[in-house]
Order: C-alpha cells, then structure tokens, then sequence
C-alpha cells in the first residue's frame, strides 16, 4: 500500500502504515482517551496563542516513504500547517504525544519505532506520556537526526521544552485519572449494592 492509498482508507479502517503494510493499532481504553482530553484541553489553548492547531489521533502523518502514523496528539505550528483538505500531512508537527499502553507490543512502538519514524520526518519534539508510571518524557530531535531526553518528570508543574510558556501541570493530571478511579469505584458499590438490595 502506497502513502496515498493508506490516507484514502476509509475512517472506519483503522491502522499505520509500515514498510507499505497496514498494521494494527493500539486498542485504546478509557483511561488513554481520559489523558488524551486532558492533554487537549491544556495545549489547544498554547497553540492557538501561536496561531497553531492541535489534532487528535486520526490525523495521517507521513514519516517515510512508505510509512505513515497517527499519533494520539500533533501540534502544528506556523509555517508547518497542513491544508483543510489533506488527508496526509507531509510536513513535521512541532510536537507529537504519545499515550503509552501497557502492552509490550505497543511498548516497543511507542519507544523504539516510533522514535526512530518521528526523527526520520523531522518532528522536532516527541513526548510520551505514560499514566502507568505517572510519567512525562520529552525527547528533543538533535542536529544529528536522534533524539535526546529533554525532559523526564513524574509530578508537579512542568515546562515543556521547544514550547515557550506552556506548562503542564502533572499533578492535576494525576488528580483527575485518581478521581476517575474513585468514581468508578463508587458506581460499581452503588450497582453491587442495588443488585444485592433488588
């Protein structure tokens, strides 16, 4: 499958391009998708400050060739902005994020695979986020093509290098993953109880 092909798939064909091949991608759970609104809700308005613009996981990136991904975040800042009507993007977001998976499989490509494609297309910083290990990493794309660790925090208010003025406060990020935790916790007391009480 050509780059081109794989950006004409319809929406509800869901896979990256790799070495010409769809491969599956990461089954995402409510505590990613949870991570994935906070972390949108904090960088829109960073971004929009900069005239940039922030996407979601369904936005194509050519990293390749005959690759392409579709990070859980990219943030494109002017001039790298693609038009309304692309379906791929060939040019570098500013930053891409990543929400890690416990998987091994998703493991390696979140920390091996896709390091190696984000540096080949350019993307200048790439950060991943693991709510496993209540951690952020930030990788810096060097003059020598490879990423560096620019960052690596696990609590509190953290500024994101690359990304003047933008903080991300982890510890509010941990709050509200425990809040839904708890949340969850009371529901299901409250339907064993009304199972037990009916």
């Amino acid at each position: 499958m050509t780059l081109e092909e794989w950006a004409a798939l319809d929406e509800d064909i869901e896979g990256e391009l790799v070495d010409g091949v769809l491969e599956e991608e990461e089954l995402p759970n409510f505590l990613h998708e949870l991570v994935v609104s906070w972390l949108i809700a904090t960088l829109r308005p960073w971004a929009r400050r900069r005239s940039g613009f922030v996407v979601g996981s369904e936005a194509k990136i050519a990293v390749g060739p005959r690759r392409g991904r579709k990070p859980d975040l990219s943030v494109f800042l002017p001039p790298s902005l693609p038009a309304l009507s692309d379906s791929l993007a060939r040019m570098p977001p500013h930053l891409v994020v990543e929400i890690a998976s416990p998987r091994p499989r998703d493991v390696r490509r979140d920390r091996i695979e896709k390091v190696a494609d984000y540096a080949r297309a350019g993307v200048r910083y790439y950060c991943i986020v693991d709510p496993q290990l209540r951690s952020l990493e930030v990788y810096e794309l060097g003059s020598d093509h490879r990423y560096t660790v620019a960052l690596s925090a696990a609590d509190g208010r953290v500024r994101v290098p690359g990304c003047p003025g933008l903080v991300l406060d982890l510890s509010a990020l941990w709050g509200e993953v425990d809040e839904a935790e708890r949340a969850h916790v009371r529901a299901t007391l409250c339907a064993n109880v009304g199972e037990t009480v009916g």
